[in-house]
C-alpha cells in the first residue's frame, strides 16, 4: 500500500512540474462565503479599501484602469457596460485587476431572483468565474438577495464610506470607501486620485481577512 502511495504522490508531482497552472488560473480568488449567516458586510477591522463602482464611461475609463497601479481598487462593475467595453475589459483582465458585479438598485430583485442569477451567469462568462463580491447600486440588499447570494458563496459588500467628491474623509480603521462612476452621479479621476492619495490601501481581503467582520443584517 505504501508503495503504491509512493507510486501514486511521484506520478502526480510529475504531472504538476510538466503541466504546471497558468498564471491566470493560479490568481483567481476561489469562492468563499466571509459570514456564516446572510448578512452585508460594510467594514473590517484594520486598514482601508477602495471600491469603485462603474456602470458609465468609455475612453476616461480605459485611460484611468491603464494607469492603474497596485495595489488595486476592487472595480464593480455593471454588466451592461461591461459588455459594452471589450477592449477596457481586456485591460483589467491583462493587468489582473480585481473585479465584483455591480447590480441594479436593492428593490429590483423583490420577487426577481431570476434577474440577479441572469447577471452572475453574464459575469462568470465574461471572466470565467462567480464573482467573489456582489453590490447593489444603492447599497439596499432585501433579505431576499441577501439569502440568494449566501446559498450561491457570494459576498454581500456595502460600504462604511461613500464618497461622491469633495474634502477627503479622516481614515478609520477598518473602512471600505465606495466611489462612484454613472451616468448621473460620478466623481472625476482627476478628484479621486485626490482620495487615492490620501491615505495607503490594501485588498477588501487584507481589510477583513483574520479580523472581526462588521456585518449588518437586513430585516426579513
Amino acid at each position: 500500500m505504501k508503495k503504491k502511495f509512493i507510486v501514486l504522490f511521484t506520478f502526480c508531482l510529475g504531472v504538476f512540474l510538466l503541466f504546471p497552472p497558468y498564471p491566470n488560473q493560479m490568481s483567481l480568488v476561489s469562492v468563499f462565503r466571509v459570514t456564516e449567516d446572510p448578512a452585508v458586510i460594510v467594514r473590517g477591522t484594520s486598514n482601508s479599501a477602495l471600491t469603485v463602482n462603474i456602470s458609465f464611461g468609455d475612453s476616461e475609463v480605459a485611460d484611468w484602469i491603464n494607469g492603474l497601479e497596485e495595489p488595486y481598487p476592487l472595480l464593480f462593475l455593471d454588466m451592461d457596460w461591461a459588455e459594452r467595453f471589450p477592449t477596457t475589459i481586456a485591460l483589467i483582465k491583462e493587468k489582473n485587476i480585481p473585479v465584483a458585479l455591480l447590480g441594479n438598485e436593492g428593490d429590483s430583485y423583490n420577487k426577481n431572483i431570476a434577474f440577479f442569477i441572469n447577471q452572475m451567469e453574464r459575469f462568470e462568462s465574461l471572466f470565467g468565474t462567480k464573482p467573489l463580491w456582489f453590490r447593489t447600486i444603492d447599497e439596499r440588499f432585501p433579505y431576499s438577495l441577501q439569502t440568494v447570494l449566501w446559498e450561491t458563496e457570494i459576498n454581500a459588500l456595502g460600504s462604511s464610506v461613500k464618497w461622491s467628491g469633495g474634502e477627503v474623509p479622516s481614515f478609520s480603521d477598518g473602512e471600505i470607501i465606495s466611489v462612484p462612476h454613472h451616468r448621473d452621479k460620478r466623481v472625476n479621476f482627476i478628484e479621486l486620485k485626490k482620495l487615492n492619495d490620501g491615505r495607503t490601501y490594501t485588498t477588501v481581503e487584507n481589510v477583513l481577512f483574520g479580523t472581526k467582520t462588521k456585518s449588518k443584517k437586513m430585516p426579513d
